[in-house]
């Protein structure tokens, strides 16, 4: 499963001329605003956000406190702001060949290269001490160890290499759970980690079907995501298997943290409708639709919608006990 393509070369590379114009034309402030909220990647913190807070619900066995709650929300979103702007730095060159990115503001050279890269840096500096101070240590470390997870093993050395790029590289991804956890708690458990594998299992499917819409993109950019180097088949059958993973891992919380019925009814509902849904994608294909056929799409934003809900219900669950 593993794919040894060469990754590409950084713009920063030797020999590779920055495009980027060292003095992009002035603009109004409103728009230079803009370009920089844009290379945070708004619509992956506010996925982010959506496991965060219902975990504070848990571990606090109802409301937060307020005052806790507002500081993790807040400086995990600078933190998953400071991962998401490195990343735009470090993707700025393919991010340019697919049609799904190059609107980014360094794709339009909206932002500079060196801006970009001190704004990642300085609003993951932020989202650290923040943390320290409002919250505690060990919040503030698992916030900086998802920074340096995504920027370091995901970015720079699993995207470009393996078509396990995402299961792997996912793991950034669960980290808001353990942060929101610990922010309330000051210690991890089982519960978080269940929650954690929760996420963990969720990732491959939701970016695989993704990537099934926009393949060329990928294969221009030299990208080994999986539907790019496999056949959807076989895209389709690990998804389902994640999918199962992903609802069984769901279903694991019910026992382990003690939760009412009302968690684990909702958990079965909103499972048994995505297995329905990624099952669908190897029936179309069965029945000899490919490509765009498929509807991968509909399995990627059901899936946004499966997480959103399940965590609804996290957090709904311990007001009810």
């Amino acid at each position: 499963m593993l794919t040894n393509r060469q990754a590409s070369r950084p713009h920063d590379a030797p020999g590779h001329r920055e495009t980027t114009p060292a003095h992009p034309a002035p603009r109004s402030i409103g728009e230079v605003v803009m370009a920089y909220v844009a290379l945070t990647k708004p619509r992956v913190i506010e996925l982010l956000l959506i496991s965060t807070l219902p975990v504070m619900f848990l571990a606090a066995g109802g409301l937060p406190p307020l005052w806790t709650a507002v500081s993790v929300m807040v400086f995990g979103t600078l933190s998953a702001g400071s991962a998401n702007a490195l990343n735009c730095y470090i993707d700025r060159d393919i991010d340019q060949k697919m049609r799904r990115t190059r609107r980014r503001p360094l794709a339009r050279h909206q932002v500079s290269p060196r801006a970009a890269l001190v704004f990642g840096i300085v609003l993951g500096v932020l989202s650290t001490a923040g943390l320290w101070l409002t919250t505690n240590w060990l919040a503030a470390a698992l916030s900086t160890a998802a920074i340096l997870y995504y920027v370091l093993v995901y970015s720079l050395i699993l995207k470009r290499r393996t078509a396990q790029n995402i299961v792997w590289g996912g793991i950034a991804g669960c980290m808001p759970v353990l942060i929101g956890w610990a922010g309330i708690t000051e210690r991890l458990d089982w519960a978080p980690l269940v929650l954690f594998g929760v996420v963990f299992f969720w990732t491959p499917p939701h970016t695989w079907t993704l990537a099934m819409r926009y393949k060329e993109d990928y294969a221009a950019a030299k990208v080994p995501m999986l539907p790019v180097v496999a056949t959807e088949r076989r895209v389709i059958l690990e998804s389902i298997a994640y999918t199962w993973a992903t609802v069984l891992c769901s279903l694991a919380l019910w026992p382990v943290a003690g939760t009412t019925l009302f968690y684990p009814a909702v958990a079965a509902v909103l499972g048994a409708l995505c297995l329905w849904e990624v099952h669908a994608l190897l029936t179309r294909l069965n029945a000899g639709k490919t490509g765009v056929d498929l509807r991968p799409m509909r399995f990627f934003h059901w899936s946004n919608a499966y997480l959103a809900l399940l965590f609804l219900a996290v957090a709904i669950d311990p007001l009810l006990s």
